[in-house]
């Protein structure tokens, strides 16, 4: 009887599925579909009750800068639909935020039958860490880098002296939330490089060894993305730099554990 990894036979790692004609793979689709759009649906409207909320607690960190120089600000908005366009951004920004769970619950419910157990289990460790490392690199762009960066261009406001013509920060809302969301998102995706590294490791396409080979290139690799997604001052970018490296060496570490152990003869 043949063998498989971790000395398993073929009979004893199955797919838990049935044959099932495709116009009922249809329908089993059309079922996820429709609670994930369901899910979406009434997590919107709920984000969109509280948008004015959720939008005060995404500006709080301009806030802050603010208050500690002493100042009272606002932010304005130059186009009539612009207030309310925000507020369904930000309603969409945490309906996908909130109702990702439930989607990513649908998406492995319907793959799910047509994996071995054996692929069942290799995944769900990386599904379960997805949405911890995103929630991970979100907190650090927002409690971290984002008042750093936001300090740093405060900063260049010239105060009213003399005849000088003086500049001073009047942010918009519309483009304040989209760059608050570029950075959620770009840290979020950045903090799935152990979940992407430790995948391709299990499939065999990158090793241990070739990790720690490939890790001076890394640096550079991740100090040139950290000047791509962060906001461009020393500060900000070193702050997605740091985690990124010490993110790259934990996947080192978790590649070692997963990728397929030699055959012995």
């Amino acid at each position: 009887m043949a063998k498989i990894e971790d000395g398993k036979t073929q009979d004893e790692d199955i797919i838990d599925d049935k044959p099932m004609p495709l116009l009922d793979h249809l329908m089993e689709l059309r079922t996820r579909l429709m609670w994930s759009i369901g899910a979406f649906v009434i997590a919107f409207f709920i984000c969109y009750h509280f948008s004015g909320n959720i939008y005060l607690f995404l500006a709080q960190p301009l806030a802050d800068v603010f208050k500690d120089n002493g100042e009272v600000r606002k932010m304005i908005y130059t186009s009539l639909t612009e207030a309310f366009f925000t507020y369904m951004k930000v309603a969409v920004f945490g309906a996908l935020f909130f109702a990702f769970p439930v989607i990513a619950t649908q998406i492995w419910m319907f793959i799910a039958p047509g994996l071995y157990r054996s692929e069942k289990k290799a995944i769900l460790p990386f599904l379960a860490a997805t949405p911890i490392l995103f929630v991970l690199g979100a907190s650090v762009v927002y409690y971290f880098v984002i008042p750093v960066a936001w300090r740093f261009f405060v900063s260049f406001e010239i105060p009213a002296s003399g005849n000088s013509l003086p500049i001073e920060l009047q942010p918009k809302v519309g483009e304040y939330l989209d760059l608050v969301m570029k950075l959620i998102l770009a840290f979020g995706v950045a903090f799935q490089l152990p979940v992407a590294l430790s995948l391709m490791a299990k499939v065999g396409i990158v090793t241990s060894a070739g990790l720690r080979k490939f890790r001076r290139y890394a640096v550079v690799v991740m100090t040139v993305i950290a000047a791509v997604l962060a906001p461009p001052d020393p500060g900000s970018m070193i702050m997605l730099a740091l985690p990124l490296m010490a993110l790259y060496e934990i996947s080192i570490i978790a590649a070692k554990f997963v990728e397929p152990k030699p055959v012995e003869e």
